[in-house]
């Protein structure tokens, strides 16, 4: 979008939030860089520049601007729409794994070589690898800065640089301001609420419609891995250095975060795996514009425009719950899940709620005896076989993954059929085309309001749905009334 000038000037002269995180406005009078949104008065047409990442504006050698705060803008939906390896790679970078891994894992994991890799990016987006992990980096450190009173050490390796001076350069680089003066422009000595604990506002594109969202995690939460209190969710994390508790409250303008962290190392891997879980960088309005255009959808869109599609944190996790959930109600598929969680899970303490453990990782999961296994013999089978594939990474459910291939994957396993691969491709994947016909939600409700009730004829008229029937399937289902459509009662 960044190369449409024209369409990029309306947008900041209009100061269109809708736009955040699609590009970045540049200034070559004043040396900054801002969301569309900012504030200030806009500049001359001719003074602007535009930019498809925050990487590519600080590459240009532009600051990030003190009022808009062009860093805190919701990502871009491309990223999570999108299956080709630009699109992975995005997904990939923003969960930490250059800072983790390297470039050449990043490679590795996407099957391309560094040069490929480093070339696509720097044809879309600007700024290569290193350069978008970067600009990460900065995000997080301005974070823990700015909500926290860590020596600025520890805010160093904690946001991922190699050493103090790099930190220092680079904050004051992108953000034309000493760490120190960073903090003091919101309180120095500014607490957290308990030791190890920070408070950040996610941002998203509004609208949002919290009920189906929130409503669908609270109502199959697992006891001890997730729980609904206090008008907030609240769940464990499993995380690359140690796990972690988030709880997210939805609000009018953002979602209030709260996350308590073993290692501070975590922070932007659990901040993107929380935005992933709400979907907050998906664009409503381009998707309900869309849908809107069946006459049989639109009065379901009407009533709740901004519906997001529930997803997940940890992919593997979702895909063994999805065949715990095979052909039983949401109440028995929470109490298998909770059996699993007490025997297999990672105890942890949880001074703030209920939460007593960690989802079970692979390892747990592939040691289990599955005649412990209060399920039917032919479902024990599946569970056992996925986990393996699973543990042995035949199946790639990792954000950077190939969606076609993983349904390929899991469609060759015993006892995984249609609904549970396009489950997990839904809410475990994040392919936002993803659809359940043969769903029995999806059934009646299609028949309540006059659509095709065959799953066959379903598709045929869905295409004009594509690519968010995935955000169909959810006013589809809202049509019924089950606790997945509304806010839980405290």
């Amino acid at each position: 979008m960044h190369e449409d000038v024209e369409r990029c000037v309306r947008a900041v002269q209009s100061k269109d939030a809708r736009f955040d995180g699609w590009f970045f406005c540049a200034v070559i009078t004043t040396g900054i860089y801002c969301r569309p949104s900012c504030p200030v008065v806009p500049p001359k047409a001719e003074n602007m520049r535009f930019h498809p990442s925050a990487a590519a504006a600080q590459l240009a050698g532009f600051r990030a601007c003190k009022r808009c705060r062009p860093d805190a803008s919701p990502g871009s939906p491309r990223w999570n729409e999108r299956a080709d390896v630009v699109a992975r790679a995005m997904r990939m970078i923003t969960d930490g794994v250059v800072d983790r891994d390297g470039v050449p894992g990043l490679a590795a994991q996407l099957g391309y070589s560094t040069r490929q890799i480093e070339r696509q990016l720097l044809a879309e987006l600007g700024a290569g690898p290193l350069a978008l992990a970067r600009a990460q980096r900065a995000q997080t450190a301005r974070l823990l800065i700015e909500t926290s009173t860590l020596p600025m050490s520890d805010v160093a390796f904690a946001a991922g640089f190699a050493s103090i001076r790099t930190f220092n350069d680079t904050v004051r680089e992108v953000f034309a301001l000493t760490p120190t003066q960073l903090r003091d422009r919101v309180a120095r000595g500014r607490p957290a609420a308990t030791p190890g604990t920070l408070s950040l506002r996610l941002p998203f594109r509004a609208p949002l419609c919290p009920g189906n969202l929130f409503g669908h995690l609270a109502a199959t939460a697992v006891p001890g891995v997730e729980e609904w209190r206090d008008g907030a969710y609240r769940r464990t994390l499993r995380l690359p250095y140690g796990h972690g508790i988030a709880t997210l409250r939805p609000l009018p303008d953002h979602v209030g975060c709260r996350l308590a962290l073993t290692d501070l190392r975590d922070l932007s891997t659990a901040i993107s795996r929380c935005r992933r879980l709400l979907d907050l960088d998906a664009d409503p309005v381009a998707v309900d514009d869309l849908l809107r255009g069946d006459p049989v959808l639109a009065p379901l869109i009407d009533k709740d425009p901004g519906r997001r599609v529930p997803r997940t944190v940890d992919a593997s996790e979702f895909a063994v719950r999805a065949v715990l959930g095979q052909q039983v109600s949401t109440a028995a598929a929470r109490t298998h899940a909770a059996r699993l969680v007490i025997a297999h899970g990672e105890p942890i303490t949880d001074a703030a709620g209920g939460l007593t453990h960690l989802f079970p990782g692979l390892a747990a999961l592939a040691s289990m005896d599955p005649a412990a296994l209060a399920l039917p013999r032919a479902r024990r089978t599946t569970l056992t076989t996925l986990v393996a594939a699973l543990a042995a990474d035949e199946i790639d459910l990792s954000v950077g993954g190939d969606w076609h291939r993983a349904r390929t994957q899991l469609s060759a396993l015993p006892g995984v059929g249609p609904w549970t691969v396009e489950t997990i491709a839904m809410r475990a994947l994040g392919d936002p085309d993803a659809f359940i016909p043969t769903d029995l939600g999806i059934r009646l409700a299609a028949r309540k309001i006059g659509l095709p009730a065959t799953p066959a004829a379903l598709i045929r008229h869905a295409v004009a749905w594509r690519p968010w029937r995935a955000y169909a399937v959810q006013h589809l289902w809202a049509t019924g009334d089950h606790p997945i459509n509304r806010l839980p009662a405290d």
